[in-house]
C-alpha cells in the first residue's frame, strides 16, 4: 500500500492530494519554471504492495518491469542497476529480536529519478517515516534532491547494522561464558553456538554486497548521485566497519565451538579414565574370585577356618592398593 506521498520543491514539503501522475506533472512544470527547480521532486513511499497497487506507479514513471517485478515479489540481494535514466538500489533491513536472539531481515528497494524517488519496503525493519522527517527537517539536504534520499536511506540501514552488530558480539559474550560454565555439567551449547553462527551468517549476506554498491558510487561512477558522493563516503566507512565486525563475529563463534568441542573431548577422556580406573579396581576381585570358583580339590586354605575371611582381606587389601595408586595419579 502507499503509505506516503509527497512534492518537495526548495526545501519544503508539499502533500500530494490528488492523482499520481498530475503530482508528477506539476513538480515537472515546477522544475522547468524554476531556475532552481533542479531540487523539485515527487518521493512516493510504499510498504509491501501488491502488482495492482504498483501499476499505476510504474506506468506513469516508466520504470522497468524486471525492477518492477524485482521490487515486488523480494528476496533481492544489495545491488545497484541502472535502467535508462532510472536508478534501482536494493539494501537489506536488520531487526535483532531481544526474544530470541534472531535477526529479521527485511529489504527496502528503491527507484531513483531525475525528478522522482519511489521506496518500497518490506518486512518491519527501518521504517522510513523517521527518516523521511529527518530529511525534511533539513533544507539543504533536501535541496539536493533525490539522491539525498537515497543517502538518508543508506545510512539509517548502515547505522542500525551497527547497533544489531553489537547484540550479536554480546550475544557472543554470553556464549563463551556459557561454555565454560558447562565443562563439568549437562548443558550443551553447541545448537545455541550453530544458531548464532547462522544469524551472523545472513547478516554478512545482508551487509557484504553493499560495499562495492557503495564503492562504486564513492568512486564517481554514478553520475546520478555524484553531488552526494562525499556523503555516501561517511556511509561507506561505517560500513566497513559494520563488515570487519561481522568477519571478527564468525572467526570469534569459530573458536568458541572449537573451544567447546575441545572441553567436551576433554570432559569424555576424564570420564574414560574413570571408567577404566573403576574396572580396573573390579578386575581384582573379579580374578580372585575366578580362581575359588574353580572348585579344585588340593587348596589347601579351604580346610582353614580362617580361609575364607583371609581371602577378603586379601582382596579389600589389593582393592585399597589399586585405588590409592590411582588416585594418586589423578584417574580418579
Amino acid at each position: 500500500m502507499i503509505v506516503d506521498m509527497a512534492i518537495y520543491h526548495g526545501g519544503k514539503r508539499r502533500d500530494i492530494e490528488g492523482d499520481i501522475s498530475d503530482a508528477l506533472d506539476e513538480a515537472r512544470d515546477e522544475a522547468r519554471a524554476d531556475a532552481d527547480g533542479g531540487d523539485c521532486f515527487v518521493w512516493i513511499g510504499l510498504h509491501e504492495p501488491t502488482p495492482e497497487e504498483f501499476d499505476l506507479i510504474s506506468e506513469e514513471l516508466r520504470l522497468h518491469p524486471l525492477a518492477v517485478e524485482d521490487a515486488i515479489t523480494a528476496h533481492q540481494r544489495p545491488k545497484l542497476e541502472r535502467y535508462d535514466d532510472t536508478l534501482f538500489v536494493v539494501l537489506k533491513t536488520l531487526e535483532y529480536v531481544d526474544a530470541t536472539s534472531d535477526i529479521e531481515v527485511g529489504e527496502i528497494m528503491l527507484f531513483v529519478g531525475r525528478d522522482f524517488v519511489v521506496t518500497v519496503r518490506h518486512g518491519t525493519a527501518n521504517r522510513l517515516a523517521p527518516i523521511r522527517k529527518r530529511i525534511e527537517a533539513d533544507v539543504t539536504m533536501l535541496k539536493a534532491g533525490p539522491s539525498a534520499v537515497l543517502y538518508a536511506v543508506c545510512d539509517e540501514i548502515v547505522d542500525h547494522y551497527g547497533t544489531v552488530a553489537h547484540e550479536v558480539e554480546v550475544d557472543i559474550i554470553e556464549l563463551e561464558r556459557a561454555v565454560f560454565r558447562s565443562v563439568g555439567g549437562t548443558d550443551d551449547v553447541t545448537e545455541a553456538i550453530y544458531r548464532l553462527k547462522r544469524e551472523v551468517l545472513e547478516f554478512r549476506a545482508a551487509e557484504d554486497p553493499l560495499v562495492p554498491v557503495l564503492q562504486e558510487i564513492v568512486r564517481g561512477r554514478v553520475s546520478a548521485l555524484s553531488g552526494t558522493r562525499e556523503y555516501f563516503r561517511d556511509v561507506l566507512d561505517h560500513l566497513l566497519r559494520v563488515d570487519g565486525q561481522v568477519d571478527a563475529h564468525n572467526e570469534l563463534l569459530n573458536s568458541v565451538l572449537n573451544a567447546h568441542l575441545a572441553l567436551l573431548g576433554k570432559q569424555q577422556n576424564e570420564d574414560m579414565r574413570k571408567i577404566s580406573a573403576w574396572a580396573a579396581i573390579i578386575a581384582v576381585p573379579t580374578a580372585i574370585a575366578g580362581i575359588y570358583g574353580m572348585n579344585f580339590v588340593h587348596m589347601p586354605e579351604l580346610q582353614w577356618k580362617l580361609g575364607y575371611p583371609i581371602v577378603l582381606g586379601v582382596m579389600a587389601v589389593a582393592i585399597l592398593a589399586v585405588y590409592y595408586r590411582l588416585r594418586k595419579s589423578g584417574w580418579l
